[in-house]
């Protein structure tokens, strides 16, 4: 590792890091900003996407040595004092530590279904527009064992700088795509032996009393709308049982207790 001085904010080897907020909401054609030194970490150890070059306050970089260990040997590392950093970001890095990362070329559903296991748990999403609500989806789908994440078109970006913060890198490490057409998503999962279970505060069944198939595909609706209703009418429906009164939860903490339930039941 032979770190890289950045003293002037305009340095064109770190023009991907400018402006970050702004370029949140513009978009970074195929580019995605990683965030933390645990984000790091999962980014440099998953290998499912490239990273593109480093980051670093200067009075971070000792505390990173085993970490960086794990980069191909040309990363660029860079490394500024917190002013310059700052400069560069466009508000305070209190973290100090970012990486670029490459999306590269997207997993398509059919893709992705096919490296499937026989005994899969999938999270399939629709209508999730909330980055902390993705992020915490993702880290709950890491934490109990989820073989991958599908989203629908109307889904935010789970690699969208805070959403991956908020999975604590999960978003880099579990796999995931995104399908067009709903319909067409669920009949390949019926072809290919899919139970699939939809989370409703109204579901027919208390989640404690459904049973796992080998393989599963467990829906989350976005907060209010939840499920569209002609999905609910195709599959069959589970419910988290409330206090007398209470509707339902945050669909993230909704997918924490379904995944915690069904992977239980996981061969």
């Amino acid at each position: 590792m032979d770190p890289i001085q950045i003293d002037d904010p305009q340095d064109s080897r770190v023009a991907a890091y400018l402006d970050i907020r702004e370029r949140d909401l513009t978009g970074r054609h195929g580019r995605f900003v990683a965030e933390g030194k645990v984000v790091l970490d999962v980014l440099l150890s998953a290998g499912r996407f490239a990273a593109e070059s480093v980051l670093v306050l200067e009075n971070r970089l000792a505390g990173l040595d085993d970490i960086l260990r794990k980069a191909p040997a040309d990363l660029p590392i860079y490394v500024a004092a917190s002013g310059v950093m700052d400069r560069i970001a466009g508000f305070h890095m209190h973290r100090g530590i970012l990486a670029i990362g490459s999306k590269g070329t997207p997993q398509t559903p059919e893709t992705l279904l096919d490296t499937l296991p026989a005994n899969a748990l999938i999270v399939v999403l629709i209508g999730i527009a909330n980055h902390d609500n993705m992020g915490s989806i993702f880290r709950n789908a890491a934490a109990f064992g989820a073989d991958a994440v599908f989203m629908d078109a109307t889904c935010c970006d789970p690699l969208y700088r805070k959403a991956i913060r908020v999975s604590v890198g999960a978003a880099l490490k579990v796999p995931f795509a995104s399908f067009s057409d709903i319909e067409d998503f669920t009949a390949a999962l019926d072809r290919l032996g899919f139970g699939q279970f939809a989370l409703s505060p109204r579901g027919e069944v208390d989640i404690r009393d459904a049973e796992r198939t080998k393989r599963l595909a467990l829906y989350l609706g976005t907060e209010g709308e939840g499920l569209p209703e002609n999905l609910l009418a195709r599959l069959r429906t589970v419910r988290i049982g409330m206090a007398q009164g209470f509707d339902s939860l945050n669909v993230a903490a909704a997918s924490a207790i379904a995944l915690h339930h069904f992977s239980a039941g996981k061969a």
